[in-house]
């Protein structure tokens, strides 16, 4: 909703996905490490296999953290250079910001987008298909809701409606527009 107001998305998520196809450096990396067992029949990722492993241990989460992250961040770094002389509102998509201690890094402002656990573990469970278990031991995983709040300027609460949801966006969106330019 805010691209379509003209911000420009950098998604934590989508450039860890670029980086982890087969070819790339993550990709071969994560291989090495976690061996063939992690890629699919075609060749790609097998993303359920790799969760499995590292949710089941810390070790291996860290080293899975060691070898994305970095490459994941400069990427980031990358891409906001690009957009350093424009003045497009650049908004950086990190569902992990707390836990990856991304927070240092230079914000005007954070908004987090909160949800009841429940809620959200029933929507995972009916969207994606995952089994209940798997999704609580992934919350497990992440930082607190709390955590994810306290760092929070603006809290854009996605429990309710898309009509709910774009109305909060238009405020956050109203703020944005007030916070100083780089």
């Amino acid at each position: 909703m805010l691209a379509e107001k003209g911000a420009v998305i950098i998604d934590a998520d989508a450039i860890t996905r670029e980086l982890q196809q087969p070819g790339q450096p993550v990709f071969d990396a994560m291989v090495e490490r976690f061996g063939t067992d992690i890629v699919a029949a075609d060749g790609t990722l097998d993303r359920a296999r790799v969760a499995a492993i590292v949710f089941a241990d810390e070790d291996a989460k860290k080293d899975l953290e060691h070898i994305v992250h970095p490459a994941v961040g400069a990427e980031m770094v990358k891409r906001m250079a690009a957009e350093a002389e424009t003045d497009h509102v650049v908004v950086y998509d990190v569902p992990l910001l707390v836990e990856a201690a991304r927070r240092a890094m230079e914000f005007k402002g954070v908004i987090v987008v909160d949800i009841d656990p429940e809620i959200a573990i029933r929507r995972v469970v009916g969207q994606r298909g995952m089994a209940e278990a798997d999704v609580r031991a992934r919350i497990a995983n992440q930082a607190s809701r709390e955590e994810r709040l306290a760092v929070a300027d603006r809290v854009i609460d996605n429990s309710g409606t898309r009509e709910d949801l774009r109305r909060q966006v238009d405020e956050v969106w109203a703020w944005i527009q007030t916070l100083p330019q780089a």
